[in-house]
């Protein structure tokens, strides 16, 4: 089993990154998407991915339940979620206990038979949010990818679409 994190800044070209992982290993690769459709942005963001991806990826739509999502999906091909940052958003803004589902994600991908490939955005580098909310977002962030990262066989940071490996 492989875990693989992929992480960097807005645009850095993660998502293209981590189809190009995913595909590499054998079976067919599922999907695991964690955004839901709220507007016309986000509608035309989806379809931009999906146009890219084609049409070879079973899809599955898991903005909460991603530990069951991956528990059901292990077994067949490689599964790419993307994004846990956009996970987490939707945990807070649901008022689940997100310590607890980030705690649980890492346990659950130390015991899965199929690889998975996790994206999450680095919101860490920049000025110090000036609210509340985004502090308290941008704090999660930082530990959830620490979490994630410690479990993961091998992280990359994506800059300029170019990977930079960091474990």
């Amino acid at each position: 089993m492989t875990v693989i994190l992929i992480t960097g800044g807005a645009r850095s070209g993660k998502s293209t990154r981590a189809e190009t992982r995913t595909r590499a290993f054998p079976g067919q690769p599922v999907y695991v998407a964690t955004a839901e459709t709220f507007d016309a942005e986000m509608d035309a963001r989806i379809a931009r991915h999906r146009a890219r991806r084609g049409t070879d990826w079973i899809e599955r739509e898991v903005p909460l339940d991603l530990v069951p999502a991956l528990i059901a999906s292990d077994g067949g091909g490689a599964r790419l979620v993307d994004c846990l940052t956009l996970w987490l958003s939707n945990l807070m803004h649901a008022e689940r206990d997100w310590e607890h589902e980030v705690n649980a994600l890492a346990a659950t991908l130390r015991n899965l038979e199929s690889p998975v490939v996790l994206v999450t955005n680095e919101v860490g580098l920049g000025i110090v949010p000036d609210n509340a909310l985004a502090r308290s977002f941008r704090d999660a962030a930082g530990i959830m990818n620490q979490t994630i990262a410690d479990v993961a066989d091998e992280v990359e940071f994506i800059v300029a679409g170019l990977p930079m490996k960091l474990k």
